[in-house]
């Protein structure tokens, strides 16, 4: 039996995203294709800038899709206490701050292999988060995360608290 305080972790697939999303639920997509030939790998929106509370939902999340995850990379002015390393699921997560833009995470499996995801903002409007989503995964997709964003309209809009449906 699941313990109470694990995240829980929902497949969200093109059809499925729609749904209700419950409080606790990583909200993550991967892109679909095996050549890994788009700009992105996937999107992830999270709930809050708060990484203690946001990253390991997504770290579990990955790992059960990727393996596991060793290091991440983002910007550290788009988050709020930074770390320098985390342990999540027994495993130390090794955390770099670059000058990525808030609008991706940089995920590294294994030694070397690197996964990019569009962050899409905790308070982008459902409508523009699931669009930048759909966009991020789209096969082939040549758009870079800020051009999705802006396109979306995720980058702008502001979600009324408790709108995450």
């Amino acid at each position: 039996m699941a313990d109470s305080d694990s995240p829980r972790v929902t497949r969200l697939l093109p059809d499925a995203v729609h749904r209700a999303v419950r409080p606790g639920t990583v909200v993550v997509r991967l892109e679909t294709t095996h050549d890994r030939q788009g700009v992105l790998d996937g999107v992830w929106w999270p709930r809050s800038r708060d990484i203690a509370a946001e990253l390991p939902s997504l770290i579990s999340a990955l790992t059960e899709h990727l393996g596991p995850v060793t290091r991440v990379g983002l910007d550290r002015e788009a988050w709020e206490g930074l770390p320098t390393r985390m342990t999540i699921d027994d495993r130390v997560i090794h955390i770099d701050s670059f000058p990525v833009g808030d609008d991706t995470i940089l995920v590294t499996r294994g030694e070397q292999d690197l996964f990019s995801l569009l962050v899409v903002p905790p308070d982008a409007t459902p409508d523009a988060a699931r669009a930048a989503m759909a966009e991020a995964v789209r096969a082939g997709s040549g758009r870079r995360a800020e051009q999705i964003l802006i396109d979306t309209g995720a980058g702008t809009g502001r979600a009324e608290p408790g709108e995450r449906t």
